[in-house]
């Protein structure tokens, strides 16, 4: 048996805030990069956004070996007394901080533009490729070892879910009444000084979430060090072979491809479209209490219905909301914040699921495998997320060059009106057609229903308690 449960303290409350407190750090960093880091590089540094697009598509490449790599490293850690994942937290919350806050650099922006762009690839690379994917990896991987209990897992989903949405209001509410000014002929702008605080604030704040997790959260699960020689082909065929994973990836790289872009967005179309910095507060708000609530209330939903069922039904209602946005084209920044979070109930259901539902994958590779391998499949979902992330900044560059947005525009958005129209619908017609597809990806692709998520957790339970 490769893994057993220790005898400690019984799972609570105490995990379950530990945990959350763990992707309120992640968050604090990867939020702020997905929103603000093509704003800050396309209006305060001057660099094109299809070269910033390019720059964050390139990353996912080099993503591919890191992120496996880490989960690798993750499997064939040997266990301390803290665990096998937790150690991770604490030895990569400080690099993963600074990398972070090297990211705006805004004392470099009347360097020349080579200079800016090497600097721009060099830190994005080292916080997003190697640090992040550092204590990234084993915190999701940490999961399984915290509690074999499906329920437990589901639970953690949600406070995960819970911890990411803190540092979403953080970052999308507060953040914009600070970042962004008006100038003398009425443009919304972004100020540089104050995003390389807001990146300063955002890496101590990240360094402090992850020590409260690493001091409150338990590895029950004694996963043993993985001895096996590494086999690329082997891996291989165990990834291509589990539908479950190929189901979950296409998921959640189209859930990304919607949220992301929507977050990076919104700093274009409710500033600029809308004229409104509030707007983005006030949406961001909005729409993260509603995911708040969910997380309490979608556990018992998904025990009920399955929680591929509701993801799917949550990624058909986002298509549905962000196209009747687009149709209307409405100047009304009210009307577009009721349909915003309307909408954003489609990402809600799946995010606050899907942390749950890759332990799920994980689970059904060990009954038809024999073995677990919590960091190597963690990691290729989370490579699957930052392709997410990357098709969506590489999109919204490219869509945001072809409408016209650059330094020029910037300056004065207002004397653009053709420019900001175009805004808009890359605003809505690029999340509704990724949550269509993540819709249909988990209808069609992903098999773990209800049913099957039962039986698996039933086997695996079995062969634990010694029974053939």
């Amino acid at each position: 048996m490769s893994n057993t449960t220790n005898k400690v303290r019984p799972f609570g409350m105490r995990d379950k805030i530990g945990y959350m407190f763990g992707d309120f750090g992640n968050d604090f960093t990867f939020i702020l990069s997905s929103t603000f880091l093509m704003k800050f590089y396309t209006d305060v540094m001057g660099v094109s956004a299809f070269i910033v697009g390019i720059m964050m598509m390139v990353a996912r490449f080099v993503d591919a070996v890191t992120d496996v790599t880490m989960g690798q490293i993750a499997d064939r850690s040997r266990p301390t007394a803290k665990g096998k994942f937790l150690p991770w937290i604490k030895r990569m919350c400080g690099p993963v901080a600074l990398a972070s806050f090297l990211m705006y650099a805004v004392w470099f922006k009347d360097m020349p533009m080579g200079f800016k762009i090497v600097w721009m690839f060099g830190t994005y690379l080292l916080w997003g490729s190697i640090c992040y994917t550092g204590i990234n990896i084993p915190y999701g991987s940490m999961a399984s070892a915290i509690s074999p209990e499906a329920k437990d897992r589901s639970e953690l989903s949600s406070w995960r879910t819970i911890g990411a949405t803190l540092a979403s209001m953080f970052i999308g509410v507060v953040l914009p009444l600070i970042v962004y000014y008006t100038d003398a002929s009425g443009n919304t702008l972004i100020s540089g000084p104050k995003m390389a605080i807001a990146g300063a604030v955002c890496s101590i704040c990240a360094i402090i979430c992850y020590m409260i997790c690493y001091n409150l959260t338990t590895e029950r699960v004694k996963i043993e060090k993985k001895e096996e020689k590494f086999s690329f082909i082997e891996l291989l065929k165990t990834l291509v072979t589990s539908r479950a994973l190929i189901g979950i990836v296409l998921a959640a790289l189209l859930l990304l491809l919607a949220q992301l872009t929507l977050s990076a967005m919104g700093q274009y179309v409710f500033p600029n479209y809308f004229g409104s910095a509030t707007g983005v507060s006030i949406s961001n708000f909005c729409a993260n209490i509603l995911v708040i609530v969910l997380a309490f209330i979608v556990p018992a939903l998904a025990s009920k219905f399955g929680k591929k069922e509701l993801s799917a039904f949550g990624g058909l209602l986002g298509a549905a909301v962000f196209f009747i946005a687009f149709v209307l084209h409405t100047d009304n920044l009210y009307v577009f914040i009721a349909l915003y979070t309307i909408g954003y109930m489609g990402i809600g259901f799946f995010n606050v699921n899907c942390w749950a539902m890759i332990t799920d994958v994980i689970d059904d590779a060990e009954v038809r495998e024999g073995e677990r391998s919590d960091g190597t499949f963690y990691s290729v979902y989370s490579f699957a997320r930052k392709l997410g992330q990357a098709a969506s900044s590489g999109l919204s560059g490219a869509l945001l060059t072809l409408a016209g947005w650059n330094a020029t525009v910037a300056k004065s958005p207002n004397s653009y009106p053709e420019v900001l129209d175009g805004v808009y619908n890359i605003s809505c017609l690029v999340p509704a057609a990724g949550f269509l597809l993540m819709a249909l990806a988990l209808i069609f692709v992903y098999p773990l229903g209800k049913k099957k998520v039962d039986q698996n957790i039933a086997t695996l339970k079995a062969r634990r308690e010694g029974k053939k």
